[in-house]
């Protein structure tokens, strides 16, 4: 199960698992003094971080490399189907994003801070996630 969230080479996190039937889910996972909690199988992705959402993807996917900056998150994320993925960012702010280096045009996130994006994933092929607070 340690395999289902871990620290990736560039400092950021790995976690998720797309190809599980079951559900799966590991808390308290120490990283730059926070905890992290995942939950994973084929139909969701979720990361929480001390408690509060920080991502969700439907269907599920792996993600690796996952940077959250003030002003930035990246990530790669790998998957078998068209996918929605929910961040948490910051309320009511406008965001350019962009998706294998391909600007996908700028969002602006809800009340609530969310921005959601949709990809189309193929499984063993990841592509990388760039959002950029403008």
């Amino acid at each position: 199960m340690a395999d289902l969230i871990y620290v990736c080479e560039n400092g950021g996190l790995g976690f998720g698992d797309y190809t599980l039937a079951e559900k799966s889910k590991l808390s308290d996972f120490p990283h730059l003094g926070d905890l992290y909690k995942v939950k994973t199988f084929a139909e969701i992705t979720k990361l929480e971080k001390n408690g509060s959402f920080v991502y969700e993807s439907v269907p599920g996917t792996k993600v690796t490399g996952f940077v959250a900056e003030e002003r930035r998150v990246s990530f790669n994320v790998e998957g078998n189907d068209h996918t929605q993925i929910t961040l948490d960012l910051e309320e009511e702010k406008e965001y350019r994003v962009l998706l294998d280096g391909t600007n996908l045009g700028n969002m602006t996130t809800n009340i609530g801070g969310k921005l959601v994006i949709s990809v189309d994933l193929t499984t063993g092929q990841p592509q990388e996630v760039v959002i950029e607070r403008m």
